[in-house]
């Protein structure tokens, strides 16, 4: 029986002991949850190489991004470095065979054309369509976006608003991306070499000649085109409105930014030709100075009407206040520009003389460069315009630094920068050709574009001609109806109107500014441009000229009919015909700017009060007296001051103010030279007249019997 077997003594199990079976169940949850840990432990390993695998695939996919980044990056910048090569050997072709139908700058944009149709057409789509994510929570878009992606932390920045429109359409191509640079490149790199020369390679003595007519065109001429432009557009807004041919909103003011920087005119096909041809001097001076001028008028100008923001609800009415606060903000930024283009080229030009850098050219010009670079950079950074401060350090440099430079750093500056300039400007005329088909915003408006035309036609001849008018009421030497005719016709946009409108183009006014800007570029520069030479012969204006020959005398200036010397006669017409702004800085300039920060000049302690010895003595550089005679500058001013000129006619001495003494004809040449000032010494040994007769001796000075003005 199962009990008295289950309690026989020595049966070896315990009386109500369960069976063998019965004793796994209690260790059942045990063994389950030991084993589940083990699967566990099995799976997280699994999982964690699956992991490993997966991160380390995802770094092998970021690397091959970036490898092909890095190649697209390289292709995109060896496209424009062909480009580059292509256009000098195609300039070389066009120099050599005397072609000037079509300059440097259209040829670039004709290869940047060619190459952006090839690059929009004729390469396929390389990235997947991005997925849009929607943050209707925000308000506002964020320049920098982190986003969190499966524990993982992106980093995004903002490209632009997108319309609805073509949300669709956002480009696909990488490398059409890649070629799409960042507008502050432009501003930045590109354009203060370009700047720079300008203001550096300044022949002073035509532009000081013309400068009242030439700051007249670029300062009244370019405020009176911009409001002509502006008004004329917002007229044209209207109608597109009207019409129903605008799609956003387009106010007043966006009209007015637009006059402002399609009025930057940049006649750089022009005045090659006029250089090759070498047209004439006064035509030359007046087109570069006002191109160069107003460049940086348009670009304070713009500013400024950004910077207009009336008080109440609609920010684009009509405001007073507003108005002279922008009036005052143009003012200080101008001003301000100013002042730190010219102290910076004070101070390059004072470490250069009173340390020894002459003695390593190398570093002495790299010293000049990058402290000639840094004003850009330093003025956009305190809130100025980096172009009027750069434009002026380059004229301060021409100036004083220059003087200061070993003969091999003058020669690598002035190689320099024109290289560098060369460069740019080609490489911002190629990227105008490509961004037609590269750009994605472009918003084409037929009436829009052709209302632009007419507007900058209008706007040009609306300043030329009263302001010529009114100007040849006080000058000797007139600008006459063919100079006149020739400057309308020589109103090339360029690079500052590109680079001014790609720099904003987020909103609809701003895109359709941008693209309509580019078309008028390519036709000024391929169709005005291309008949410049056909216009010189049209309008018989000379060419041939040597850039120190004067032009003819008119009948109502001071006539040189016969003297021992063409130096004496260049003088006495610079002289006479020499701004008088100019005129009344000379004195000041020669005597004590010029001892103070360059090696040239009289020394300070013959200009400054005796108690002033020390101070001068310090300042004045010792090759001062060392050398007879003081260093020379290339760009020669030839400026005379009003006592200094004095021609014999007859028996009598007459002075240029028209007082006349008696006197005879013998006077010796020694004696001449001892009643000179030390200004005429010094200016008659820049001139090459040092070792001459005296040039008045024997000159014949005509006054006109009537006034035919």
């Amino acid at each position: 029986m199962e009990s008295g077997d289950a309690a026989r003594p020595g049966s070896g199990r315990a009386t109500g002991a369960p069976p063998p079976r019965l004793l796994l169940l209690p260790l059942l949850p045990l063994l389950l949850g030991r084993g589940l840990r083990v699967a566990a432990a099995a799976s997280a390993s699994s999982s964690g190489a699956a992991a490993e695998d997966s991160s380390a695939m995802e770094e092998l996919a970021t690397e091959k991004e970036a490898e092909e980044s890095h190649r697209q990056d390289s292709v995109s910048l060896l496209t424009f470095i062909l480009l580059l090569t292509l256009t000098i050997l195609t300039i070389w072709l066009f120099k050599h065979r005397r072609v000037r139908f079509l300059h440097e700058t259209g040829l670039a944009m004709i290869y940047g054309l060619i190459v952006g149709v090839i690059l929009r057409y004729g390469t396929p789509a390389t990235s997947g369509r991005d997925k849009s994510l929607s943050c209707t929570q925000e308000d506002r878009a964020f320049s920098t976006l982190l986003v969190n992606v499966s524990g993982k932390f992106f980093e995004y920045t903002l490209k632009g608003e997108i319309s609805p429109g073509k949300i669709n359409s956002v480009e696909q191509n990488d490398m059409l991306r890649k070629v799409t640079f960042d507008p502050e490149v432009f501003f930045n790199i590109l354009l203060p070499p370009i700047i720079f020369h300008a203001g550096y390679s300044l022949k002073k003595r035509h532009f000081f000649r013309n400068l009242g007519s030439i700051l007249a065109y670029a300062f009244l001429g370019t405020a009176v085109s911009c409001f002509i432009i502006g008004n004329l557009m917002y007229g044209v807004v209207k109608l597109m409105k009207i019409m129903g041919q605008l799609s956003d909103k387009f106010y007043y003011t966006d009209c007015l930014f637009f006059g402002a920087i399609i009025s930057a005119t940049d006649p750089v096909t022009v005045l090659a030709i006029f250089n090759e041809l070498h047209a004439d001097v006064d035509l030359y001076a007046l087109l570069f100075g006002e191109s160069v001028l107003n460049d940086a008028v348009a670009i304070v100008l713009s500013s400024s009407i950004v910077a207009y923001q009336p008080a109440g609800l609609n920010t684009h009415a009509f405001d007073a206040a507003a108005f002279f606060k922008s009036v005052g903000i143009f003012l200080g930024i101008f001003s301000g520009s100013f002042t730190m283009g010219a102290v910076t080229g004070v101070v390059t030009a004072l470490v250069t003389k009173f340390t020894k850098l002459h003695c390593f050219p190398l570093l002495e010009t790299a010293l000049f460069f990058l402290m000639s670079w840094s004003t850009f950079l330093l003025a956009e950074a305190c809130g100025f315009t980096g172009v009027v401060a750069v434009l002026f350090c380059g004229i301060t440099q021409a100036h004083y630094t220059y003087n200061n430079l070993s003969v091999e750093s003058r020669s690598r500056t002035k190689q320099l920068f024109e290289v560098l300039h060369f460069l740019a400007e080609n490489f911002i005329f190629s990227y105008m050709g490509l961004a037609l088909f590269t750009f994605q915003k472009h918003v084409f408006s037929p009436i829009f574009i052709i209302g632009a035309f007419v507007a900058i036609f209008l706007g040009r001849a609306a300043h030329i001609y009263p302001l010529s008018f009114f100007l040849n009421l006080g000058r000797r030497h007139k600008i006459g109806w063919n100079f006149q005719h020739m400057m309308m016709f020589s109103g090339l946009r360029g690079a500052m109107a590109f680079a001014l409108a790609i720099r904003d183009t987020a909103s609809y006014a701003r895109q359709m500014m941008f693209t309509t800007t580019l078309l008028i570029v390519f036709f000024t520069v391929w169709i005005i441009g291309g008949g410049t030479t056909p216009m010189l012969s049209w309008l018989n204006i000379r060419v041939g000229v040597d850039p120190d020959q004067d032009p003819p005398p008119n009948n109502d200036s001071f006539q040189v009919l016969q003297g021992d010397g063409p130096d004496s006669a260049r003088g006495n017409r610079t002289k006479q015909e020499s701004a008088w702004i100019f005129r009344l800085w000379y004195s000041f300039d020669h005597n004590y700017l010029k001892p103070i920060l360059t090696h040239s000049g009289p020394p300070l302690t013959t200009t400054l009060p005796a108690w002033c010895g020390l101070l001068a003595r310090c300042l004045t550089s010792p090759q001062v007296y060392d050398n007879q005679e003081p260093l020379r500058e290339e760009d020669s001013d030839f400026i005379l001051t009003e006592g200094d000129l004095t021609l014999t006619y007859g028996d009598s001495t007459v002075t240029a103010n028209g007082s006349s003494s008696s006197h005879t004809a013998s006077t010796s040449l020694e004696g001449s030279r001892r009643t000179k000032s030390s200004s005429e010494e010094v200016l008659e040994r820049d001139l090459g007249m040092g070792d001459q007769k005296v040039s008045s001796r024997g000159t014949r000075l005509v006054f006109p019997l009537e006034d035919n003005a």
